[in-house]
């Protein structure tokens, strides 16, 4: 199989696991949450089988949605789901503030070193945006799940913050080539 198909796979499946189960279970989180999680650690594993690593990333989602989808189900309350994506996204921004500022690493760079190759001020200008667009997800998160419906928030999650990575993923482009080695 393809490795680039593989991959949209293991990071999409659990999410489109997750979402149908909660729509064909009358919007149900309680019943859409396990499935999710056990998707997302047997994508977790079948990347490992594949490329005979673990993926950080994925991982380190695969851990927070079996935490905090852990807690929503053991307390029965949906906020600790809601407050996910502000988690990570703040962590993420965290992540990269705190390595450019205080460990002179560029964590973006590292990340995406082998993707392409741009001067270290392209870097730079390329953390700073990323950082600043995963504050602005977690401050939209937590807008919309603290004013709207529990359906409204499930489909934002999909049909509204994957489009608006997409999109500000794409006007990152121009930067990249601007400042391509």
């Amino acid at each position: 199989m393809n490795k680039s198909l593989l991959k949209f796979i293991t990071d999409f499946g659990p999410l489109l696991i997750f979402f149908t189960i909660y729509y064909k279970s009358g919007n149900n989180l309680s019943v859409a949450i396990p499935p999710l999680i056990v998707a997302t650690l047997i994508a977790i594993l079948i990347s490992y089988v594949i490329e005979r690593k673990i993926p950080y990333l994925p991982l380190v989602g695969g851990v927070i949605i079996s935490v905090f989808g852990g807690l929503t189900l053991y307390f029965d309350n949906p906020v600790f789901l809601y407050m996910k994506p502000t988690i990570i996204n703040i962590i993420f921004a965290i992540i990269l503030y705190v390595g450019k500022t205080f460990l002179n690493k560029n964590f973006l760079k590292y990340f995406f070193q082998n993707a392409f190759q741009i001067s270290e001020m392209g870097w730079d200008k390329l953390n700073n945006r990323w950082m600043i667009f995963f504050i602005f997800l977690a401050l939209i998160n937590e807008l919309v799940w603290r004013t709207q419906t529990e359906v409204i928030w499930v489909n934002f999650k999909v049909w509204g913050i994957l489009p608006i990575t997409f999109i500000f993923t794409a006007f990152q482009i121009p930067l990249i080539n601007k400042h391509k080695i």
